[in-house]
C-alpha cells in the first residue's frame, strides 16, 4: 500500500512501483491513495488528492475534519486490502494521522515513512513524534538520520530523486520556435506552485513581476508549465499575465522549457532544484497567511527556503519572502539576471556546486527504496514464508 497525498509525493510512489512491479512482475499488487501518476501504474485511489492539498495553519485548522474523514478513508482501505507493508509517502499532517490509525487498526502492519518532515528547518520534536508513529524512514536528504536515528527511528538514506534526473534529451530550440522566442530573445518561466493555496498567494505578486518585465523587456517571451493538480487554478491565474504568455503540458514541454528559459521565477519546492538541474538561473518567492507566517517564523532554524542554498549555505538564488515578496521587487532581481549574462553565469555554476553536494548524479532513489522495502518485508517477524521465498529468488 502506498499512499501520497501531494503531486511530488504522487511521483515518488509511480516510482517505486515500476521498480517494485519489474522486480516481482506478478506477484505484488498495490492498493493506496494516489494522484494520475499512481494511477496510471493501477493504484486506484478512493478519493481526490487535490483535496489535501492544504498550506498554512489557519487553512489547516479549517480543513481539519476533512482531513481526519481522509484519513479513516485510508484506514478503511488497508484493512479491506490487508496489505502486508504501507508506504506512506511525504505530506507531514496527513500522513501521521494515517500512521495512527493504521497502527490502531492494524498493529502488525508494517509502517514506512518515505520523505522525512524537514526537523531541520523548524519543530525538530517532529522526529520523535515519528518514531514512535512507523518502522522504518526513508529519506531523501543526508543529514536526517542524524535527527530521526537518536529518537530511535531506523533511517535508510535513499537520495533525492530530482538529482538523479539529468535533463539530456531536452529540445530548448523547438521550444523557442514554438513559443515565438528569437534566439536573443529573453524568455521567462514561471513556477507559481503546486496547490491552489500558494498560487492564490504567490500567484498576484508573480503576474504583477511579469507584467512589468513585458514593459520594460518588449520582446520578452513567457512560459508556464502547468502542474496536472492545479491546471484550473493555474489557467485562471495566467489570464493576468501579459498577452502571448504560452503554457505547456507534460513532462517533455516542462524540460524544455527549463532549460530554454533565460531566467525562472519559482514557488519554493522540488522545481528549484529541477530548474538548477536545468542550468537555468532563477529567483525563489515564497508567502504564506500573515497568521501563519508570524507562528511559523518563530519555529524556523534554517537560513533558507531552497534546498541548493542551503546546500551552499549562501543566497545562490535571491529569496524573496513575504513581504518581500511583491511584485516590483521581484522584477528588479529578474531584470538584474536578464540583463547581465555574466550574473547568469555565475549563478548557474554556483547552483552547479551546490548540486554536487548533494549528490547529482547519484542512483535512481526508486531503487534503493525498493531494496529497503523488500528487505523490511523479508525481515518483519513472523514474515510469510511464501512471501521471503519470492523476495529472495529477486
Amino acid at each position: 500500500m502506498l499512499v501520497a497525498a501531494e503531486a511530488s509525493g504522487d511521483m515518488l510512489g509511480a516510482g517505486l512501483i515500476r521498480v517494485l512491479r519489474a522486480r516481482l512482475g506478478g506477484a505484488v499488487r498495490f492498493v493506496g491513495v494516489g494522484g494520475s501518476a499512481m494511477a496510471t501504474e493501477g493504484v486506484t485511489s478512493p478519493f481526490d488528492i487535490g483535496d489535501l492539498s492544504v498550506l498554512g495553519l489557519v487553512e489547516g485548522l479549517m480543513a481539519y475534519p476533512h482531513v481526519l474523514r481522509l484519513a479513516r478513508e485510508t484506514a478503511a482501505l488497508a484493512v479491506r486490502e490487508r496489505p502486508d507493508v504501507a508506504i506512506l509517502i511525504d505530506s507531514w499532517g496527513f500522513n501521521l494521522r494515517v500512521a495512527h490509525r493504521l497502527r490502531a487498526a492494524l498493529p502488525s502492519l508494517l509502517l514506512v515513512k518515505y520523505v522525512a518532515p524537514q526537523v531541520w528547518a523548524s519543530r525538530p520534536g517532529r522526529a520523535k513524534t515519528l518514531a514512535k508513529a512507523v518502522d522504518h524512514l526513508l529519506s531523501i536528504n543526508a543529514l536526517d538520520a542524524a535527527y530521526f536515528e537518536p529518537e530511535g527511528l531506523p533511517t535508510t538514506f535513499v537520495g533525492n530523486p530530482a538529482l538523479a534526473r539529468e535533463i539530456n534529451d531536452a529540445d530548448p530550440a523547438g521550444l523557442r520556435a514554438r513559443i515565438g522566442a528569437g534566439a536573443g530573445d529573453p524568455v521567462l518561466l514561471i513556477a507559481p506552485g503546486s496547490r491552489p493555496g500558494e498560487i492564490a498567494r504567490i500567484g498576484p505578486a508573480f503576474a504583477d513581476a511579469a507584467r512589468r518585465l513585458a514593459v520594460t523587456h518588449p520582446a520578452l517571451k513567457v512560459v508556464v508549465p502547468v502542474a496536472q493538480s492545479v491546471d484550473g487554478p493555474i489557467r485562471a491565474w495566467a489570464e493576468g499575465l501579459p498577452p502571448g504568455t504560452t503554457l505547456v503540458e507534460g513532462l517533455s514541454a516542462k524540460q524544455d522549457a527549463m532549460v530554454a528559459a533565460t531566467v525562472a521565477l519559482a514557488c519554493s519546492g522540488t522545481v528549484t532544484t529541477e530548474l538548477a538541474l536545468a542550468g537555468c538561473p532563477m529567483v525563489v518567492g515564497y508567502r504564506l497567511g500573515a497568521l501563519t507566517y508570524a507562528i511559523l517564523s518563530r519555529m524556523l532554524t534554517a537560513k533558507y527556503i531552497t534546498l541548493f542554498n542551503l546546500a551552499a549555505d549562501a543566497e545562490v538564488a535571491p529569496e524573496l519572502v513575504q513581504n518581500d515578496c511583491t511584485g516590483p521587487k521581484l522584477a528588479a532581481a529578474l531584470a538584474a539576471r536578464i540583463d547581465d549574462a555574466a550574473l547568469r553565469q555565475t549563478q548557474i555554476e554556483r547552483q552547479n556546486v551546490a548540486l554536487a553536494g548533494m549528490g547529482r548524479g547519484a542512483p535512481d532513489p526508486a531503487e534503493l527504496a525498493a531494496d529497503t522495502v523488500l528487505r523490511l518485508i523479508r525481515t518483519k517477524p513472523g514474515a510469510d514464508a511464501q512471501i521471503q521465498a519470492k523476495i529472495d529468488s529477486v
